[in-house]
């Protein structure tokens, strides 16, 4: 069992967390807990890890499409037509809920046309970059 001390809504509490995860628990001393209620209250959630873009079917070139992941606008185009990416690089960026998060290409390929432009709306499911 590990203690830790927890301080909530500015009251400070000793907390015994048993340990499962197989690992050895460190040897600490007794030391007795008071019980105490606590009322759960509504926490700030932090931003979500960026998800990588879902990968559409295979276009009939054999290319793939970079679709958005969520419904924002574009904030920055990472890449230009031409250019050769690689798996899970970074493509561009959308903003949603007043937070940026970054598109990543699905596979390796040579960028054939980016379909938005910075600003555009878009929203869940939109090819915005074809790659070949």
């Amino acid at each position: 069992m590990k203690m830790l001390k927890i301080t909530l809504q500015g009251k400070t509490y000793e907390v015994g967390v048993e340990v499962i995860d197989g690992a050895a628990p460190a040897a600490s001393a007794a030391v007795p807990v008071q019980a105490a209620s606590v009322v759960a209250a509504p926490v700030a959630a932090s931003a979500p890890p960026p998800a990588p873009a879902v990968a559409a079917p295979v276009a009939a070139a054999g290319g793939q499409s970079v679709t958005s992941p969520m419904p924002g606008l574009v904030m920055k185009i990472r890449v230009a037509v031409g250019q050769r990416v690689t798996a899970d690089q970074e493509v561009l960026v959308l903003e949603a809920m007043k937070m940026e998060s970054p598109v990543y290409a699905p596979g390796a390929g040579t960028v054939a046309s980016i379909l938005v432009k910075e600003g555009d709306a878009v929203s869940e499911g939109q090819v915005l970059i074809q790659l070949s």
